[in-house]
């Protein structure tokens, strides 16, 4: 397969590894999500959500994904006149998550109609390893694979240094919340990182998808107790309740952290 010449990402996190191996004079179009890095906002966008998100609550959002699963089969539309008129011969995706990104077969049945027959490349990662295996794809499908490797390497060298920066540290008891209303606890890469970075996780939660359900009584953990016995975990499969987030407590003195994952150069 020669070098994609000009790429379409559907991704967030593609559209950065992209411009991390120095891919970025290639990108003719990207998701509605990607915001990063600044130079992408002039791109087209070639996604949209099946809902206006505006002014909704967590709650309210997860109400209209539950409602556009059942409607139309998927939460994000791609908009096949712009996808055509940007002739991709490269489209980044992902299959990973339903209702994170455009899923693999919309990504593929878009890319059927189209006159330049885009190669779809799908990033499904489900731990840290996977994530740095996305950044080989990325660099052989543009042709730059010694450059993803030696990118690869720089991440694997600064896990190295925070590991040995934590070394011998107390372990923080960390609860890591994706989604707020109904609270989603994180699975695939998520618990693993907060491993790498000292943290104690959830057991048994590394590359499975997790959801949180309320403990009878006031679920409310003693000074002493970590904040995660607060949560019964339950795999999607099981039976999930809405909840609000005051009805998980937290442990007295923590500390709360935002977080938005970045790739960083």
């Amino acid at each position: 397969m020669s070098p994609a010449g000009r790429i379409a990402s559907l991704l967030p996190s593609a559209t950065e590894i992209v411009y991390a191996l120095g891919l970025g004079d290639r990108v003719v179009g990207v998701s509605h999500s990607c915001d990063h890095p600044p130079e992408i906002r002039a791109q087209p966008r070639l996604t949209r959500p099946r809902f206006a998100l505006d002014g909704r609550s967590s709650g309210e959002i997860d109400a209209a994904v539950r409602q556009a699963l059942r409607e139309f089969g998927s939460v994000y539309e791609v908009d096949a006149e712009r996808l055509a008129a940007v002739r991709p011969d490269l489209l980044l995706t992902q299959g990973v998550c339903e209702v994170c990104a455009v899923p693999t077969r919309d990504a593929e049945t878009a890319a059927a109609g189209l006159d330049s027959c885009p190669t779809v490349l799908a990033l499904d990662a489900h731990d840290v390893a996977g994530v740095l295996d996305t950044i080989r794809l990325v660099g052989r499908a543009g042709g730059v694979p010694e450059r993803a490797d030696r990118y690869v390497l720089e991440i694997e060298r600064r896990i190295a240094s925070v590991r040995a920066r934590i070394e011998d540290q107390p372990e923080p008891r960390v609860l890591a919340l994706e989604w707020l209303d109904p609270p989603f606890v994180p699975g695939q890469w998520v618990p693993e990182m907060v491993a790498l970075a000292g943290g104690k996780r959830a057991p048994r939660s590394r590359g499975t998808t997790f959801v949180s359900r309320c403990v009878g009584g006031s679920g409310r953990p003693g000074p002493g107790r970590p904040a995660r016995n607060a949560l019964r975990l339950r795999s999607r499969r099981g039976a999930r309740r809405r909840t609000s987030l005051r009805r998980v407590a937290l442990c007295r003195g923590a500390t709360r952290y935002p977080l938005q994952a970045r790739l960083r150069r």
